[in-house]
């Protein structure tokens, strides 16, 4: 038997935090991911489908949301990435396909995505030195997809101003992570 021990992204035991200032960069390695795409013909119905596991309407391109159980961002036409707590939802693709059926082709994301929540009063400065986010039209709910240090991620806003979630490959979370934290330490 194999005597594995888990690792986050950034190869540490635990989540890595960093701060300058009043704004926190946190490596969130507990969020279980699953792409979903609806299937023709069949995208009235998936979306109803996903509507009812949200408990809200879907997102709308350049939009998220979140439900009790589940928090989902538009990734494309008739697609969508979910999201849940690891320990609850370990499964999560699995679970998506049971209510999903045919409607839709779901795939595992968890451990393609390194995850981080960007916080404080002056993320703004922050997010204006790594990518073209439209800040002035980004409130609560916003989701988008854009380049960062030359990798493709989703940024997520939690909190207008003051949160936001951040979303890239986790072959390159060390990458990631190091443009992040260097953007911190310039802008603050």
């Amino acid at each position: 038997m194999h005597d594995l021990t888990p690792i986050t992204a950034l190869g540490g035991s635990a989540a890595r935090v960093d701060s300058v200032g009043d704004v926190t960069l946190t490596e969130v390695p507990d969020v279980a991911l699953a792409s979903v795409a609806a299937r023709r013909r069949q995208e009235a119905a998936c979306a109803q489908t996903l509507e009812r596991l949200l408990g809200t309407a879907v997102p709308l391109p350049g939009y998220a949301a979140e439900g009790a159980e589940y928090a989902a961002f538009w990734t494309g036409p008739d697609q969508w990435m979910l999201s849940a707590d690891f320990n609850g939802y370990e499964d999560v693709a699995a679970r998506i396909k049971a209510e999903v059926g045919d409607r839709a082709s779901v795939t595992e994301q968890t451990d393609a995505w390194v995850c981080f929540d960007l916080v404080g009063g002056r993320i703004n400065a922050v997010l204006e030195l790594l990518c073209n986010v439209d800040l002035t039209r980004f409130e609560t709910g916003r989701a988008t997809r854009t380049s960062i240090h030359h990798l493709g991620c989703y940024v997520i806003s939690t909190n207008a101003g003051q949160s936001v979630r951040i979303l890239g490959p986790r072959a390159s979370a060390d990458s990631l992570h190091h443009a992040i934290t260097t953007a911190m330490a310039s802008a603050l």
